[in-house]
């Protein structure tokens, strides 16, 4: 990427916190001046000195001294050449000379005189773990092969289309033989054909900016604009974003603008002063996770970011972020016990968060067409996903954790105590339409103590299968879009391990190819059944048919498409299996039994409703029209419903005392 030198109101908006295009200047950039060369910009307002250091000049801090600009940010040109072995073939004569004389850091001198090396917080590549480096690297060249994905993508909706996503993290999904991270084309080479098959939508990887620590998963981000070296370089990040489009997969970033960790050569007093962070602790600290958190009053962080979230939607073509911790950034009280800073108002929220995260939603959402904005957003804060001129934040998106704790804390019961607790079922469904949802059981519900998806099940084997099942089924017919974590689609035993692969080879045993069967095909009937996606925002698109049989623990409810096309779904969270049972329904039709979890193929007891039933006019639970059916122990089953008209009412005649036609008559005369 070539060297955009900042004019005058440029430079104002990165000052002010509404610069897109930062990236474009800070860092380094390649340019031509006679020869080729590397221009570097970094912003370090408090420095006393600043130098550009590194392999090439044998780690010197006082060689390449930067010149100061009026505004705090420092800048030094220099030729190419200095960069390779040709600067100096005798002594760079040594195995991987090429790629070290790529590193680079800044030499700063801080406000107390005290030098220390920082990484360049706009770098496009850094080193492999454990070195901290940044390298050198031309993101311009790669040539996109996504034109029809992109296009399609400008006029897509995802609020009425369907979204499944596989939420995944590259270096724990599968590994090499000898257990080595895989690259990114290989990991394409076995991801895509196996997400075509499941039937998944999007995947969502955990964080691939640059990171020290493999056992932070990415959630410690040092490097921002730096794919990670853990895969490869920046351009094979971007053929394999390629390939998945080209395979018509969207691709989903988790992003982290709300904390960055405590390590020396990061941003933490990037200058010797607090610069990325808040001065006072109580705003700067995140006790719980030992980062720091960003300063969103600076306008220069708010730049960044706002950058670095268009950097990744502009130049990897990314079809969404899902933006980690919100809630750490709404309250400056989140995790903090009394001892917080509060706002001007006296008032626990973080405006300047929240006005961060307003102009980030409008920015994205009016340059970039078709992407999505997700909020990992645990609290109760009000119009996450509402838009920014009605008072809300402008998500497109956000992660109904309430939804996913009742419904962890149901399974995990067991099923003769699921009586009581069968508003954890129901209470969903007094807030699903306040915001746009998507149903996410994610990485933090696997890690921790907390047990995988088929260790929270209680039972036998049998049972923790198919409860496991009927919970797949029973969500994936919940109003939300949906999010499930690797592994959990074949039933992996134990939880996630971060530092090896999935266990892959439980699918030559027994159950675990049946629930994996049973997944792609609920995926691709998802897919294919508009009642499912297409009408999320009000209860047009849902009605309960049974929302009270606590004592059987079973519900019944009904989702319809703009089309008036309805698809039943009845859930049994008991593993009683119960021959006869009635529903009603609001109108005369027909039901077919069309997906059932319970089946043989999916290591289920097989019992099922082999014939369309045709409803009865019984009232059942305050609805006229009823049928009878079949439901299988700890099983989700659809049903198509083929309506039928309501039969019209007979007019009613006046049986008032003194009524007559003849009455009628003289009243016409009259």
């Amino acid at each position: 990427m070539r060297y955009h030198p900042f004019n005058d109101a440029q430079r104002q908006e990165f000052h002010q916190g509404n610069s897109r295009h930062a990236y474009r200047t800070f860092g380094a950039h390649p340019v031509w001046q006679d020869v080729d060369c590397w221009h570097f910009t970094v912003w370090a307002p408090n420095a006393q000195a600043v130098s550009l250091t590194g392999e090439f000049c044998f780690w010197d801090y006082e060689k390449h001294p930067m010149t100061k600009q009026f505004d705090g940010t420092w800048e030094i040109r220099l030729p190419d050449i200095l960069f390779t072995k040709d600067a100096d073939p005798a002594c760079f004569n040594y195995a991987g000379a090429e790629e070290k004389l790529r590193t680079y850091k800044y030499a700063i001198k801080g406000a107390d005189g005290n030098w220390t090396l920082k990484a360049d917080p706009y770098a496009f590549s850094g080193e492999l773990r454990p070195n901290t480096a940044s390298m050198l690297y031309d993101l311009d060249g790669y040539t996109w092969n996504d034109q029809e994905w992109m296009e399609k993508r400008a006029t897509w909706t995802a609020y009425k289309s369907p979204v499944n996503i596989y939420e995944m993290h590259l270096g724990s999904w599968r590994r090499g033989e000898n257990g080595e991270m895989l690259t990114y084309g290989d990991i394409a080479d076995q991801l895509i054909p196996y997400i075509e098959e499941m039937g998944y939508t999007h995947v969502e990887l955990l964080p691939v900016m640059e990171h020290p620590l493999d056992m932070s998963w990415g959630y410690q981000v040092t490097g921002y604009y730096a794919a990670t070296a853990r895969h490869g370089k920046p351009h094979d990040l971007m053929r394999f974003i390629d390939r998945l489009h080209q395979a018509g997969i969207g691709v989903i970033l988790d992003w982290v603008p709300a904390h960055f960790p405590r390590d020396e050569f990061g941003l933490r007093r990037f200058d010797g002063t607090p610069c990325y962070e808040h001065a006072d602790p109580r705003r700067a600290e995140m006790p719980q996770w030992g980062t720091m958190m960003f300063d969103f009053a600076r306008g220069e962080v708010c730049s960044f970011l706002l950058s670095n979230a268009c950097f990744w939607l502009e130049y990897f073509h990314v079809d969404g972020l899902r933006c980690d911790a919100v809630s750490s950034m709404l309250y400056h009280d989140f995790a903090r016990e009394g001892d917080y800073l509060p706002n001007q108002y006296g008032g626990r929220e973080n405006l300047d968060a929240i006005a961060f995260m307003r102009n980030l939603n409008k920015t994205v959402y009016r340059d970039f067409a078709g992407v999505m904005m997700i909020a990992e957003e645990s609290s109760a804060y009000p119009m996450v996903t509402r838009p920014i001129d009605m008072g809300g934040l402008g998500f497109g998106f956000k992660w109904n954790m309430g939804w996913m704790n009742d419904m962890l804390s149901y399974v995990k019961l067991d099923p003769i105590y699921r009586r009581w607790h069968h508003d954890k079922l129901t209470f969903s469904l007094f807030y699903a339409f306040s915001e746009n949802y998507i149903l996410p059981f994610s990485h933090d519900e696997v890690v921790h103590g907390k047990g995988s998806m088929l260790d929270k099940q209680p039972g036998d084997l049998w049972q923790k299968f198919a409860g496991l099942r009927a919970l797949y089924g029973y969500t994936m017919a919940h109003p939300g879009k949906k999010l499930l974590f690797m592994g959990g689609e074949f039933g992996h035993f134990i939880e996630w391990n971060y530092d090896g692969q999935l266990d892959w080879f439980l699918m030559v045993y027994d159950r675990h190819p049946d629930l994996c069967r049973c997944v792609r095909v609920l995926n691709h009937y998802y897919r294919d059944t508009p009642a499912f996606w297409q009408v999320e925002d009000s209860w047009d698109g849902f009605q309960w048919l049974t929302a009270d049989d606590n004592e059987r623990s079973i519900v019944v409810f009904m989702r319809t498409d703009e089309d008036g096309n309805s698809v039943i779904s009845m859930t049994n969270f008991t593993s009683a299996f119960y021959p006869v049972f009635r529903f009603g329904l609001p109108q005369p039709g027909t039901v077919t039994e069309v997906f059932n979890t319970d089946l043989k193929e999916y290591g289920g007891s097989n019992q099922y409703n082999a014939e369309p039933i045709t409803a009865e006019k019984e009232l059942c639970n305050n609805l006229p029209y009823s049928v009878q059916v079949c439901v299988p122990p700890l099983a989700t089953v659809y049903f198509t419903y083929d309506k039928e008209p309501l039969p019209e009412e007979p007019e009613e005649e006046d049986s008032s005392p003194g009524a007559s036609a003849d009455d009628d008559t003289d009243q016409k005369e009259e």
